[in-house]
């Protein structure tokens, strides 16, 4: 008998409701201090915790448990142990102790780490986040932790992350006490939108780019895309139901908030919505979102391709940060109220937000930096690389009249007309949406638009929360000294909102003329990873994450040598499978179908029948083979040339060479595709890819 949605959620989860009964209560407190107030646990307790932790997990038939951590590497990691433990005679005891729960121990020279481990150094440590819940994946008891070396240079994703929410919490709560407002802690909230494509296997284990890269290299543009907007939101295929309804059974075990599923723009692309949550249990849960969407889709018959753009002509998949600032009363304080221009405390905040991602948008723009996402932004719905905020019209007006000092008219909320009577009336919000903005308010959040569907989304919110809690720390400064508190509010928010007023854009961004109007206000414009990873060790980049104790100088230089090799590293494999691609599958195809033509054109000719066709046609896939290969030597030329030790340069040159001459291979490979016959071409085609399923 199939189980309640009750029995199901959480069931896999050693959640709030598990410690309550398993553990005494005055342990069971004083973890949940621990969880909720980010005080110090007691090591004390760690046994008891353990103890209750694995006779839980054995009951539901575990064996094993793991440090479960999110590295450098954009994926989760974990080593199993069991429980096991000789009890002499032969026979084994089921042990768990404080001491294992708290700390485990990882080869740190393995996973990546900028050159803070060297190889032989190799200890590195996982320690308990006991702010996230501990769960059962694949019958494995998983608990999350951080990941740091030997030396306590931090590792991975999840560390700097909690470290930017403390500084958050940590300055919203100095303005808030300034409010009177009643609240001991503020979380940021975030409800990551996950884009997604489902393949067919079969199709999917016939490309070689597929497989190896996540996306397709070479492809002609099919005679249908979505031009006719019929795959958005349309009814679901039977397939992708009977997928997506296992989906959501696994995720909701392991606690995932999962909650909006439909079609996305592009054939063959989907969507999945959770519903909104801290930004640690957020971060934690979408990338369990991603690893069950891959290993539920197999099950089916499908793969799930999470790469940016893994298909030309249509849209690429993006994951929308959707964050805000909650406090533990269940205040959000970008929530506006029925009248914005009179609620000061949203006003500071938003301003403060607006202010962020001005003076940080370098850092917002390296944080969802990429060799895919390069490839995303700024074309077919996503957003570009220049930085803007949208406000909507509203708050903007509400800006203009500060900025200005002329009197603000409120706008009242229009009743939704229609012309049919028996439709339900509602109010219309005061201001519409725009898709093409980086960062947008949308009612009581603010969308971060930009991420790529495959990466985790800690990056984006370690700058957001880091970036924000530096604005707020100088506000709070200023304010706590001033001897007329709303006099020198309404005048620092004047001040910021004028000497911010550039980021705020609520016109079409994706049009040249934004691009020359975002030079003319000096709004920075840095398309590739290799334009962008400079400003992310500058010195003004060091200042703010050294200040909010978020990243040393050292570990920040670390990472920005991690995400330059990783690009470097996936334009060489990419460039690779596409040469190899063309060598042995495209141009011997080609040779195969000419070989065909010239025995057809040699039989007509013997009947005294016209060749006029046949040789044209042989004469242009000549033309085109020879070109092909000319061009696959140089991508090969350049490739092997790209290797430098110095990292940045290395970038640029694949920037700069390897990508061009990828990009000239596959305009020819797609022509080819396009003259020779279906039945000679290696491998299946976007008319089979996006639309088999």
């Amino acid at each position: 008998m199939r189980k309640s949605m009750e029995e199901t959620f959480g069931s896999m989860v050693f959640n709030d409701a598990v410690m309550q009964n398993r553990l005494p209560k005055n342990v069971y407190h004083a973890l949940k201090r621990t969880m909720e107030l980010g005080k110090g646990l007691d090591p004390s307790i760690a046994d008891i915790v353990a103890a209750a932790m694995k006779d839980w997990a054995v009951e539901k038939g575990v064996t094993h448990y793991t440090h479960w951590f999110q590295p450098m590497t954009g994926v989760t990691a974990e080593k199993h142990d069991s429980f096991i433990s000789p009890a002499g005679q032969g026979q084994v005891l089921m042990e768990f102790s404080g001491k294992e729960l708290i700390k485990g121990e990882s080869d740190a020279s393995s996973f990546p780490s900028g050159g803070l481990r060297a190889t032989f150094e190799a200890r590195g440590y996982t320690a308990w986040d006991p702010s996230s819940y501990a769960f059962i994946k694949d019958g494995v008891l998983c608990i999350p932790t951080v990941f740091y070396s030997y030396n306590g240079e931090a590792l991975d994703k999840k560390g700097p992350l909690l470290a930017s929410s403390e500084t958050l919490n940590h300055q919203t709560m100095r303005i808030l006490k300034l409010f009177n407002t009643q609240a001991s802690h503020a979380d940021a909230m975030v409800g990551p939108e996950q884009e997604y494509f489902l393949v067919d296997k079969e199709l999917y284990d016939q490309r070689e780019d597929l497989r190896f890269c996540g996306r397709t290299l070479f492809g002609a543009k099919p005679p249908k895309g979505q031009e006719l907007d019929d795959h958005y939101y349309g009814a679901i295929a039977p397939k992708i139901t009977a997928f997506m309804t296992e989906l959501n059974e696994e995720l909701w075990k392991l606690g995932v908030l999962a909650k909006t599923e439909h079609n996305e723009a592009a054939p063959a692309q989907h969507e999945l919505a959770p519903v909104y949550t801290n930004v640690i249990a957020a971060t934690d849960q979408n990338q369990l979102t991603m690893e069950t969407m891959q290993k539920v889709a197999l099950r089916h018959g499908l793969v799930c391709l999470l790469a940016e753009k893994p298909f030309a002509y249509v849209n690429g998949s993006g994951k929308h940060d959707n964050w805000s600032i909650s406090t533990d009363t269940g205040l959000n304080l970008f929530d506006p109220g029925d009248s914005p221009i009179e609620n000061a405390q949203f006003l500071l905040f938003m301003t403060a937000v607006v202010a962020a991602v001005d003076e940080y948008q370098e850092l917002l723009r390296m944080s969802v930096a990429s060799a895919g996402n390069d490839h995303r932004l700024g074309v077919s719905e996503a957003p570009p690389a220049i930085i803007s905020i949208y406000l909507g019209t509203e708050l903007e007006e509400i800006v203009t009249s500060i900025i200005t000092g002329a009197v603000y008219d409120p706008r009242t909320k229009e009743e939704m007309k229609v012309g049919v009577h028996i439709l339900p009336r509602f109010a219309k919000d005061t201001t519409d949406r725009n898709r093409t903005s980086p960062v947008a308010f949308t009612g009581n959040k603010f969308e971060f638009r930009m991420p790529g569907a495959p990466q985790s989304i800690s990056e984006p919110n370690i700058v957001l929360n880091t970036s924000v809690a530096e604005i707020l720390r100088r506000y709070a400064d200023r304010l706590e000294q001033a001897e007329d508190f709303n006099e020198e509010l309404n005048r620092l928010i004047k001040e910021e909102l004028t000497a911010h007023q550039r980021i705020i854009f609520n016109g079409n961004g994706y049009g040249d003329e934004w691009k020359k109007e975002a030079a003319r206000r000096g709004l920075m414009n840095l398309p590739t990873l290799p334009d962008a990873s400079p400003y992310y060790v500058s010195q003004k980049s060091i200042d703010l994450f050294r200040r909010h104790r978020i990243f040393s100088e050292q570990e920040l230089i670390a990472r920005n040598d991690i995400y330059l090799t990783n690009y470097s590293k996936v334009q060489n494999i990419e460039a690779s499978v596409m040469a190899d691609m063309v060598r042995r599958q495209i141009i011997p195809a080609v040779e195969a179908y000419m070989k065909e033509l010239t025995e057809i054109a040699v039989g007509k000719k013997t009947l005294g029948l016209p060749t006029a066709y046949e040789t044209a046609k042989i004469s242009r896939l000549t033309e085109l083979a020879v070109q092909l290969a000319g061009q696959n030597a140089h991508l090969e030329a350049a490739a092997e040339a790209a290797h430098c030790e110095d990292h940045q340069k290395e970038a640029e040159y694949y920037r700069d060479n390897v990508i061009p001459a990828m990009a000239e291979v596959r305009k020819t490979a797609d022509t080819l595709e396009t003259i020779v016959d279906r039945k000679f071409w290696p491998f299946p085609v976007y008319s089979d890819l996006l639309f088999r399923v």
